[in-house]
């Protein structure tokens, strides 16, 4: 009679929803041993003492920094899974390094695309202080302000970015556009107008920002772009936190520079308690929500399980290179 195979240790990383313990992993031709942990545990000494006997370890998102000393301490690890495609918090020319095999998932931009929509309107229309002003008895205390005839200017035109142009036109917005390297063709495909960057900043109502993070356009977004804009403008930002110079967005912000903005995403996450954003009454904050839905992580588990079953059959699948 054949050895019973040995249990695969898996770890989920920030599970913080605790979604890993209501996944089907039966799929998988090994007994699993789960260790979903939901809270935050960044890199060393405790993370590596849960991870010491895991051979696979699964990434939500860029949540935890997964470099070369973290990856040399784990000897058991032999698969890394990320959700999407790719991950800029891992070291991945490490992992292969190590002998460390890496596979990433599918992904949906709808969900990113209708958060920035959501802070946009949450803005725009005072909603967060107007619902904690009913609920306190007091009954229209602010002027919103129209999206129609209003300017959308969208940093980066690429796949969220066509698509937050696509609900601006809808709302009757002039849509204008910039990013280091956009085409005067591929903003006539947005139907967005191409301005420089200058121009963009000064006659914009509503800024969004879809880039990718990359040493390029860290800190992309500076004091000088934010002193362009109007002090009736909000700035959004659903993308990367690193995009922009974070102390002069405060303090944009706190001059009243500019009138406000909505973010989903920071330099470091999770935001810390107390943390200078926070205390500012003309943001609308989100814990990082862009790609939470039932629809997006029903893809990412259902492929994190798929990635699992092929590196066991040894055939991994969507690999992620260097």
């Amino acid at each position: 009679m054949a050895a019973a195979a040995p249990p695969l240790r898996i770890a989920v990383l920030d599970d913080y929803q605790g979604i890993a313990d209501t996944v089907d992993w039966s799929p998988i031709p090994r007994p699993v041993d789960l260790l979903a942990i939901r809270e935050h545990l960044p890199p060393g000494d405790e993370l590596i003492a849960r991870l010491a006997d895991r051979e696979v370890l699964v990434a939500m998102r860029e949540r935890t920094p997964i470099d070369a000393d973290l990856l040399s301490r784990l000897p058991a690890l032999r698969l890394l899974v990320t959700t999407g495609p790719v991950n800029a918090a891992i070291d991945v020319a490490a992992a292969h390094r190590l002998g460390i095999t890496v596979c990433g998932t599918g992904g949906i931009i709808a969900p990113t695309v209708e958060l920035t929509w959501a802070l946009i309107h949450a803005l725009q229309r005072h909603l967060i202080d107007a619902d904690a002003a009913l609920r306190a008895g007091r009954w229209q205390q602010s002027v919103g302000a129209d999206l129609a005839g209003a300017t959308l200017a969208l940093v980066g035109l690429g796949r969220i970015g066509r698509r937050v142009a696509a609900v601006g036109h809808a709302y009757g917005m002039r849509v204008t556009a910039w990013s280091p390297h956009l085409t005067p063709e591929r903003a006539a495909e947005a139907q967005a107008e191409l301005l420089d960057r200058r121009s963009l900043f000064q006659t914009a109502d509503v800024v969004s920002l879809h880039l990718v993070l990359s040493e390029s356009t860290r800190g992309l977004i500076g004091r000088d772009d934010l002193a362009a804009m109007k002090s009736s403008a909000i700035l959004i930002n659903t993308s990367r936190g690193g995009l922009i110079d974070e102390a002069a967005l405060i303090d944009a912000l706190r001059t009243g520079r500019i009138r406000g903005a909505g973010l989903d995403v920071y330099h470091q996450e999770p935001l810390p308690a107390g943390h200078p954003l926070t205390a500012l009454g003309n943001t609308v904050l989100t814990p990082h929500l862009g790609y939470v839905t039932d629809n997006c992580m029903n893809v990412f588990y259902r492929d994190i399980v798929d990635d699992i079953v092929g590196y066991c059959a040894g055939t991994p699948r969507r690999l992620v290179k260097p």
